[in-house]
């Protein structure tokens, strides 16, 4: 049974997500103020990582709101790589996320039905599984650049990166699949499934990050100009 949380401050939406939630087989720990869900993912049992499997955040909500628990969420190493759906009431909400250098699994706009919210949840847990290696190959490596997808590291001639799972995700992505080009939408598609809302403009935000992560081995990744990405260079 899937753990989420849900942060809505309308207490009739609320009480029906939470209804429809438990019924598609969610345990939900549903919370109205920022704060206290911020309380919650804190407490040294409730909050592990591994105890919350996805969260759902409404952005717009007084005092701390979405974004500010977002905020927390990436920044604690415990849940630095928590699944998060966010719910916007304006599309202006999304670029102040961007604007923030902070991510999300995907987005929603509201109204949004009970129906939809549980089929990108389970969207979002399905693509959870992007790092299992009983899916994927364990180990992969392409130049000086290595990954083990089992212990989540990255090495780079042996030296572990401090990177985010979104970025692991996009690095494991370019080693998995060398010397072809990949377009950000496709990106986006394939390896974290977001619908494109304009969103691929944050592929060239994470790649600079992953490429000042990743030293002298940074030009292994090449822009290839008005189409997108590639590791190394094209097949011979």
């Amino acid at each position: 049974m899937p753990n989420l949380l849900l942060l809505e401050d309308d207490p009739e939406i609320k009480l029906g997500l939470e209804q429809h939630l438990k019924q598609e087989g969610f345990d939900v720990h549903g919370f109205s103020s920022g704060k206290d869900a911020t309380r919650f993912l804190a407490h040294p049992t409730l909050g592990a990582q591994g105890r919350m499997d996805v969260a759902v955040l409404d952005l717009t909500l007084p005092h701390l709101d979405g974004l500010e628990v977002l905020r927390a969420i990436r920044q604690e190493a415990r849940t630095r790589n928590l699944p998060v759906l966010l719910v916007t009431g304006k599309s202006g909400e999304i670029d102040l996320v961007l604007s923030q250098n902070l991510w999300a699994d995907d987005y929603a706009s509201k109204p949004i039905s009970s129906r939809e919210l549980v089929a990108r949840l389970r969207a979002i847990l399905r693509r959870a599984a992007f790092l299992d290696p009983e899916r994927k190959p364990q180990n992969a490596a392409f130049g000086s650049v290595s990954i083990d997808l089992t212990a989540h590291v990255a090495l780079v001639d042996g030296t572990p990166l401090d990177l985010t799972r979104r970025e692991f995700e996009l690095l494991a992505y370019f080693v998995q699949n060398p010397r072809r080009v990949h377009s950000r939408e496709k990106i986006l598609q394939q390896v974290w499934g977001l619908e494109y809302l304009g969103e691929s403009r944050t592929i060239d935000a994470h790649v600079r990050r992953v490429r000042a992560k990743l030293n002298q081995a940074a030009t292994l990744i090449e822009t290839v100009v008005g189409v997108g990405y590639r590791m190394g260079g094209p097949e011979a």
